[in-house]
């Protein structure tokens, strides 16, 4: 990134002195009874706040908290982290699997309406939802140099997170502790998982009671992440035949994103046009604007396919409040619809108030950033971490939504086999209400890999009831 811009950056988000001292009380919590857009008091318990992390240079990450709708002592106890680049973990909590969800109506300048979700996982599990890394929705730092971080340090820092939180919350140590994330964040949860296995045999305190983890479409940081999208896509049909050769006769070895020979770049280039043409989170869907970053970020889609929407659809209502760099309208009837109603909900002052965000520290809430930010890849492939904690004893759960053309299940099977552990329990169906919904096969090592039948990237987002009949049984220890 160029340094001016960068500069400029730190620049826009530096806080005054008088702001600083408002932000320097770390670990700061508040208990949440009523959200804008959602009439009455919560039917769920909800909790934020904030825990420094690193107190030179003032880095504290925001979180929310909700107890299990289930009101069992011993529920079982889930961090959740989200993919994307400094992706705010809201998605995770109003998109995919907490307890309330945005309701799908133009926006009209007022706060978004709040529905109720029948699928929450906190029906089963606590589960506290983490922005990070910071800079990620409300999590900061104080200091610009507080931004430099990769997934080394990010775990370090949610590790201390963690102990922080857990001594603040003791009732919840001896819950069964499990780590979850999906797409990116999988890239992270193993390696965490594993810091926190190193950390509890190092006799660290408070002791977490890790019990295993779950990761949903995980990217790996191998090239298989990648390559395995070109026979999923020839599967489906978005590719031919004379196509599909091609590639596997010259791209043998070569890095799919950045191949060095002409042929095979040029076999990948019509490769990628092709596939730009569906919804590559989920193929069957139209082909809609991914609502992540600010304007005139193109994600997901072609430029052209972007700027085509952004001629055809009305403007933004833009009403003055602290969206400044809102995303492009999409289609009511496109699936990303809420993403784009989630810049109007986490900015109006009124849901900051309620959520207690602190004065001074995030200027604009972003549901993604684009590359505006440093963060080094430095764990190198997580493969490894999932053979390590799982031969360790700890519980795996790897499930892939089957439609998903961004990390396909074919190359989240193949690295999961490779692993070499012996089959306990052969492919095979699994059911709800008599359906299939979904096939899994189950390793040694407490290693489970599932798929979720007619779900894309996201998996929850896109098929909430069978996700969570996957979760629930899962987390339960019930058959998968």
């Amino acid at each position: 990134m160029d340094g001016r811009l960068l500069l400029c950056f730190f620049l826009s988000i530096a806080v005054t002195a008088r702001q600083f001292a408002v932000a320097a009380a770390a670990s700061s919590s508040k208990v949440v009874t009523s959200l804008p857009g959602l009439q009455g008091r919560l039917p769920f318990h909800l909790e934020t706040g904030y825990v420094e992390v690193d107190e030179d240079k003032g880095t504290e990450l925001f979180y929310y908290f909700v107890e299990s709708e289930s009101g069992a002592e011993d529920a079982p106890f889930l961090l959740w982290l989200t993919g994307g680049d400094r992706c705010s973990v809201l998605s995770g909590l109003a998109l995919e699997i907490g307890p309330f969800q945005f309701v799908p109506e133009p926006y009209n300048g007022t706060v978004p309406r709040l529905k109720i979700n029948p699928y929450s996982w906190t029906k089963v599990a606590n589960i506290l939802f983490v922005d990070t890394p910071v800079g990620a929705g409300f999590s900061f730092s104080a200091r610009p140099q507080g931004y430099h971080v990769g997934e080394v340090s990010t775990s370090l820092q949610i590790h201390e997170l963690l102990i922080k939180w857990f001594t603040d919350h003791h009732k919840f140590l001896a819950n069964p502790f499990y780590i979850g994330g999906d797409s990116l964040a999988g890239h992270l949860v193993p390696f965490l998982a594993q810091k926190i296995s190193e950390g509890i045999d190092a006799g660290r305190n408070p002791t977490l009671n890790l019990k295993g983890y779950l990761v949903g479409n995980p990217v790996t940081g191998e090239i298989i992440d990648v390559s395995s999208s070109v026979s999923y896509a020839h599967g489906v049909g978005i590719i031919p035949d004379q196509l599909y050769e091609t590639i596997l006769e010259h791209c043998q070895g070569e890095d799919y994103r950045n191949p060095t020979n002409t042929p095979c770049a040029q076999a990948l280039s019509t490769y990628y046009n092709l596939r730009s043409e569906v919804m590559t989170a989920q193929i069957l869907l139209d082909n809609c604007y991914l609502a992540s970053a600010g304007a005139g970020t193109e994600t997901g889609m072609s430029a052209s396919a972007s700027r085509k929407i952004l001629n055809e659809e009305e403007a933004v209502i833009v009403t003055g409040k602290r969206v400044k760099h809102p995303p492009p309208r999409v289609p009511l009837g496109c699936y990303s619809y809420t993403a784009y109603l989630s810049y109007f909900w986490a900015n109006d002052a009124l849901t900051r108030d309620a959520l207690g965000i602190k004065d001074g520290t995030v200027d604009e809430w972003v549901r993604c950033h684009s590359g505006d930010l440093p963060y080094a890849v430095d764990t190198g492939s997580s493969i490894r971490y999932h053979r390590n904690v799982t031969a360790n004893g700890y519980r795996a759960l790897v499930y892939s939504g089957d439609h998903d053309a961004v990390v396909p299940h074919q190359g989240t099977q193949a690295w999961v086999r490779a692993l070499g552990f012996p089959v306990v329990d052969d492919w095979r169906a699994w059911h709800l209400d008599g359906q299939s919904a979904g096939f899994t096969i189950s390793y040694s090592n407490n290693m489970t890999f599932a798929t979720v039948k007619g779900a894309g990237h996201t998996a929850p987002q896109y098929e909430p009831e069978r996700c969570y009949a996957m979760f629930s049984r899962w987390m339960l220890d019930q058959p998968l």
